[in-house]
């Protein structure tokens, strides 16, 4: 990633969305962006692990838990699975857990904190749907950056390859 989340900030203003902070990272790689691919799966990873087989083209997978640190919903069997489906990144608003394993990927991971418990399995959950990311709204399709700063989101049609390189444009699985 040639451009930051602080140089987005200054150059497109307002148009970028700044998600709030609190979100740590637990993947090796701490630089990352994508088109976002949407989840909604409060306590349940179910459709997570659907989605952990399916091509990531460079993308991101935002997962709205609800800020929930009681269940896990990603560990290092779903870290693996995506960095080789090649997914760009992962942010979670909630729980992760095998924190030592997901350190050692090297892919984008990012979320609330810490939780050894695994979470519900019971089918639930939504793809494709704007989602709530720190106060901010994420909907499928929008460009997501981070780094040691944080997480910003934009759309990307104002952004040039220049900025940021090309962006997948590949749909929602």
């Amino acid at each position: 990633m040639r451009t930051s989340t602080t140089d987005l900030c200054d150059e497109y203003g307002e148009s970028v969305r700044v998600v709030a902070p609190g979100y740590h990272h637990f993947g090796g790689k701490k630089r990352f962006h994508g088109r976002v691919v949407t989840l909604r799966c409060p306590e349940d990873n179910s459709r997570l692990k659907e989605l952990m087989s399916t091509p990531g083209d460079g993308r991101v997978l935002v997962v709205d838990g609800g800020g929930s640190l009681r269940r896990a919903l990603l560990g290092d069997m779903i870290g693996k699975a995506l960095l080789e489906q090649g997914w760009a990144g992962v942010v979670v608003n909630g729980a992760v857990r095998d924190s030592a394993e997901l350190a050692a990927l090297d892919l984008g991971i990012m979320a609330l904190g810490v939780m050894p418990r695994r979470s519900n399995k019971n089918g639930e959950g939504q793809v494709g749907i704007p989602v709530e990311l720190g106060g901010v709204v994420c909907t499928p399709g929008d460009a997501l950056f981070a780094d040691e700063d944080g997480v910003v989101l934009i759309d990307p049609a104002l952004l040039s390859d220049s900025d940021c390189g090309p962006l997948s444009s590949v749909s929602d699985p």
